[in-house]
Formats: C-alpha cells, sequence, structure tokens
C-alpha cells in the first residue's frame, strides 16, 4: 500500500478556534470545534472536517478488523426504510416521536432507519432456507437516525450518528449464547484497542426487545447514563437495570392500623416533620396513568420514582402523571393523602422494598389524614412488584450486599440477546435436519461509532486540548515549523522522510502564523508525537515532545526519524 501523503496545514481545510462555541455544554463538544474536527450544520447534525474524517475512519476500522476476526460478513443497508415490516414487529408505534416518518410523493410511508433487526430479518428470510446456512453474524457501519427532542452534547447525542450493527442468526439457544459470548469478546478488543476505560454493565432492552443485555459504558462527566458497580465483588449495572430480592418479613406484632389526624401535611416532607418520624417510616404513593388507566406506584417515602424503570416496564403503553382533571373525576383520589388500602379499581405497583410485612405511615384516602400501621399484605394487596426506585450511592449490591458506587457514563456499545421477537413477526424459518421449519433466534448488537470518538475525547483530553491514542489519532506525528524559512524547509523534509518511512504526517507550515498559535494547534489538535523545527533548525536539530506526558528531547532529524519510526 502506498504511503499517505503528508497532510500539510496550509492546504487543510480546517481552522482552529480560540474560543469555546457559545452553545457547547461538554468538553468534547468544545474541543472538537476548537480543533477543526467538526462543523454543526443544523441542530443535532454534524459535517466531519478533513481531521475529524480520519479519526471516525480509524475507529471504523477497528470495528471492522474486529468484527470479521470473529466470522462476521459486512452488508450495507438502505437508509431509507419501509413502513410494513416494523410494523409488523410493532415498532413503528413503539418508537414514538424519536422515529423520523416520512412519505414518498404517492403517500407511502418510510421512515429513516433507528437500527435495522426488520431488514436484517427480511435479508436472511430471502437469503437463507435451510440449516445448512446458519450460523451466520452479519454487520454493517451505516448511519442511523433518531429525532432527538433536545440534540446536546455534540455529536454525543444528535439526530444522526454512525453506527456499527449486526445481527446473529441462529438455530438454538445454545448457538445465539455462542455468537453473544464472540460479540462480548470482540467489543473488549475493540474498546480496548481505541484506548477507551469502559465497563460492561447489565442493562435493560428497551424499545430493542429480547432476553439477556449488556451495556459497555465508558465513565465520562458528560454521560447520560448512571450506573452503579461495586467495589467488593464483580456486578456492574445501568441503574436502570437493578432489581432487588422480595423480602417479606414477620408482622406479627404489629398493631391494627389507626387513622391519625394529619392537617396540612401532603408531602413526605412535611408529614414526617409534622409526626416527628424518618421519612423511611413512610409510604410514598405516585399516581401515574398508564395508556389511560390509572395505576399506583409505592416506594419509601425517603426514595425516588424513577420514572425511566417505571416506563420501560409498562413499554410499549404510554405512561403519563395523573393531572386535576383526574383528580376530579376520582374523588376517591385525595392529592397528597393516597394510601394503598381500600384505592378500590386502581391497580397497585410498588417496589421490593414494600415487602409483604411492612408497616408504613400512609395516606388515608381522606383530607387532612393518614394512617399508620398499615401492613403490606395484610391491610392492603400488592397487583405487582417492580423495582421502581432511583438507586442511591450506597445502595447494598444486588450479589454481595457492599455499599454500591455511582458513576455518570457514555453508552458507547449495546449487545442483545433478541431471541425470536423478529423471527416470529416476520416469520423467518429455515428447514431444519428432519425436514421441518426451525425457527430462527437472534442477537442484536451496536457500537457507536461516531459516539466512540466523542467518547475519546471526553476521557483523554487535558487542559491543553485533545489527546488522541495512537491508534485513532488523525496522525502519528504532528511536525510544526516555528516560522522562518530554513524551519518550514527542515519541516517539510523532515515529513517527507517519516511519509516515506510509512507514518501518517501532519504538518503546520502555515505562512504568516506565530510560533504560539502553531505551539498552541498542535496540543490543541492532540495527535501523539510534536516534531518542532525551531530555533536549532540550522544545525538540523529537531525537538520532540509526547503530547500526553509533556516529555520533550532534542534530536537530529535522522535520531528523530529512527525514533518514530521504531
Amino acid at each position: 500500500m502506498a504511503n499517505a501523503p503528508v497532510q500539510r496545514m496550509s492546504q487543510l481545510m480546517a481552522k482552529t478556534l480560540r474560543d469555546d462555541p457559545a452553545d457547547a455544554e461538554v468538553l468534547s463538544h468544545k474541543l472538537l470545534v476548537r480543533a477543526g474536527y467538526v462543523r454543526r450544520t443544523a441542530a443535532g447534525i454534524w459535517t466531519w472536517l478533513p481531521l475529524g474524517k480520519k479519526v471516525l475512519a480509524n475507529v471504523e476500522r477497528i470495528v471492522r478488523e474486529e468484527m470479521d476476526a470473529i466470522g462476521a460478513q459486512e452488508v450495507l443497508l438502505p437508509a431509507l426504510l419501509p413502513r410494513e415490516p416494523y410494523e409488523a414487529t410493532g415498532r413503528w408505534d413503539e418508537y414514538g416521536p424519536e422515529l423520523f416518518r416520512l412519505q414518498d410523493r404517492k403517500g407511502g410511508d418510510y421512515l429513516l432507519g433507528p437500527t435495522h433487526e426488520e431488514i436484517f430479518t427480511l435479508m436472511v428470510k430471502d437469503q437463507a432456507s435451510s440449516y445448512k446456512d446458519l450460523p451466520v453474524i452479519l454487520y454493517q457501519i451505516q448511519t442511523k437516525f433518531r429525532d432527538e427532542a433536545r440534540p446536546r452534547a455534540g455529536i454525543l447525542r444528535g439526530r444522526e450518528f454512525l453506527m456499527k450493527d449486526s445481527y446473529s442468526f441462529d438455530l438454538e439457544d445454545e448457538g445465539l449464547a455462542k455468537s453473544y459470548a464472540l460479540h462480548r469478546q470482540a467489543y473488549r478488543r475493540v474498546f480496548e484497542r481505541l484506548g477507551l476505560d469502559y465497563r460492561i454493565c447489565a442493562a435493560t432492552a428497551g424499545a430493542m426487545g429480547g432476553s439477556k443485555s449488556e451495556e459497555f459504558l465508558a465513565p465520562a462527566e458528560a454521560g447520560e447514563d448512571t450506573f452503579a458497580d461495586c467495589p467488593n465483588c464483580d456486578f456492574a449495572a445501568n441503574t436502570e437495570a437493578i432489581a432487588y430480592e422480595l423480602k417479606p418479613v414477620d408482622a406479627a406484632g404489629v398493631p391494627a392500623a389507626e387513622d391519625i389526624p394529619t392537617p396540612d401535611t401532603p408531602t413526605i416532607e412535611t408529614l414526617a416533620a409534622s409526626l416527628g418520624v424518618e421519612a423511611s417510616a413512610t409510604l410514598k404513593n405516585l399516581l401515574v396513568k398508564v395508556d389511560g388507566e390509572i395505576v399506583a406506584v409505592g416506594v419509601p417515602g425517603d426514595r425516588e420514582v424513577d420514572m425511566g424503570k417505571v416506563e420501560a416496564h409498562f413499554a410499549p403503553a404510554a405512561v403519563e402523571m395523573v393531572t386535576e382533571a383526574d383528580f376530579i373525576a376520582r374523588p376517591d383520589l385525595v392529592r397528597g393523602y393516597v394510601g394503598p388500602q381500600g384505592l378500590g379499581k386502581v391497580k397497585y405497583v410498588a417496589d421490593p422494598r414494600v415487602a409483604p410485612g411492612t408497616a408504613w405511615i400512609t395516606g388515608a384516602n381522606k383530607a387532612d389524614t393518614h394512617a399508620k400501621n398499615v401492613v403490606a399484605g395484610r391491610d392492603f394487596e400488592v397487583d405487582e412488584y417492580v423495582d421502581v426506585v432511583v438507586v442511591q450511592e450506597g445502595d447494598p449490591c444486588p450479589k454481595c450486599g457492599t455499599g454500591l458506587r455511582l458513576d455518570r457514563a457514555i453508552e458507547i456499545g449495546h449487545i442483545f440477546q433478541l431471541g425470536r421477537k423478529y423471527a416470529d413477526a416476520l416469520k423467518l424459518d429455515v428447514l431444519g435436519q428432519n425436514g421441518k421449519p426451525v425457527r430462527v433466534t437472534m442477537g442484536s448488537y451496536g457500537i457507536g461509532v461516531s459516539r466512540a470518538v466523542a467518547a475519546l475525547a471526553e476521557q483523554t483530553a487535558d487542559d491543553k486540548g485533545l489527546c488522541w491514542p495512537a491508534e485513532v489519532a488523525p496522525a502519528d506525528v504532528h511536525v510544526v515549523a516555528a516560522g522562518k524559512a530554513l524551519q518550514t524547509e527542515l519541516a517539510l523534509d523532515v515529513s517527507e522522510k517519516l511519509s516515506a518511512a510509512g507514518l501518517r504526517v501532519l504538518v503546520d507550515d502555515r505562512p504568516g502564523v506565530s510560533p504560539g498559535v502553531k505551539f498552541t494547534d498542535s496540543e490543541l489538535i492532540g495527535v501523539p508525537q510534536i516534531l518542532v523545527a525551531g530555533r536549532r533548525a540550522a544545525e538540523g536539530v529537531v525537538e520532540l515532545k509526547d503530547r500526553r506526558t509533556g516529555e520533550r528531547e532534542e534530536l537530529t532529524v535522522d535520531e528523530a526519524v529512527a525514533r518514530l519510526t521504531a
């Protein structure tokens, strides 16, 4: 393969900026724009400039190499997709407003693909007819679309993004488990090669469906996911996926329930203060509507309800809070004084902490009145137990009981054992060895390629700018000509020598730009090695600087070339 030509900054279609963009909220957004990697086209839509495209291509290359290594086959499916397959699986409606829907001139319904489970299923249905055609793993690296209500954080949460999505097709569940394990190991190799700090966490399946699901999360302040891990064992999970075991207690010694006057105490805080008790002794009852039907959700008074968990449990049904009109229509529901006893025709869902035998102070379904000694399983029944509280720092690890740690993270990968959800909906069968139809089982596996670029920027940047790991950097070495003609001549000469030796070279040969600006830009752009043709250029001596450590060393040109190509 021919050596890549030297990239001269005097010809580069990218301008660095001194100031952060006015709308930038997170570090990666600020630095990727300032360093000339990306530019905003519209809300949530980004243009990749030459340096950014090189980094993006390097991430793609690593992902592609590791997918090929497990025997996956690359294809490319359309981004513009027909409605019918997504309607067959229910996702045309389940995706809600985040799905880009459109019509052609004839009134036909289409969508811009958020993921491609349906289309891959139909492709395999067309191409595979026998058990001999399976197992198979197929993948693509392609642009996806999501109509975000509030695109933010630069390329971290856009309306258009680059993703690797792969799909496994197996005859039996054991084969699916093997395909899942292959992807899990491939993902570990991908993220290790990228230089990302990551955690593998148990996760919920969400709109994807299926059974087992794990996320690959990159810890970062800019992350939108919260995960918990245990300092004592190997437990790690997205907080939305953490569930606790139901542990009934003996309530034999608890007196009968008793109403107590509690005027002007419609909140947990006012109730606890009035009675002189801890909020944890009270039972909070949140009313929501699930597809229009009122449902009560019970949690200990010192805990908050995680609406993400509630919505995930009832999905694809729509969940919304009750309104004043709902209270008017249901006079038996007294705002601020709702209790689970005597609720009537209201489904009661409770967190496992409201276990049978636990006693509570809760609303008495009368104005200015609460009830004490209200026991779960004795004074009221729970229709369904669902872990719905917001996980807190120090909550016991579900595996060993040690207090959990919480951290923010960026989701960079997600793997799912889908099972037969999509195969059932689209009737994907092949003939088995006995000549009878066998329903195929599937897995779905995603890596956010463009998001990985942002995650790397978040994790590796310092106070001077970007600081790319070598395998994803836009160049191996950034040569800086301090400014004078002799320095520029030497910089171009050493750049050609490095390029001839197989290195990717970015050289700052911009005329009329001060040495200070060039040095600042070299640190902002973040190439791993910086080579400066400066004050000793006449002697054929250059300065080699390690971008990450800041270590500097003066070398002859030949020594520098030897060092960088070693």
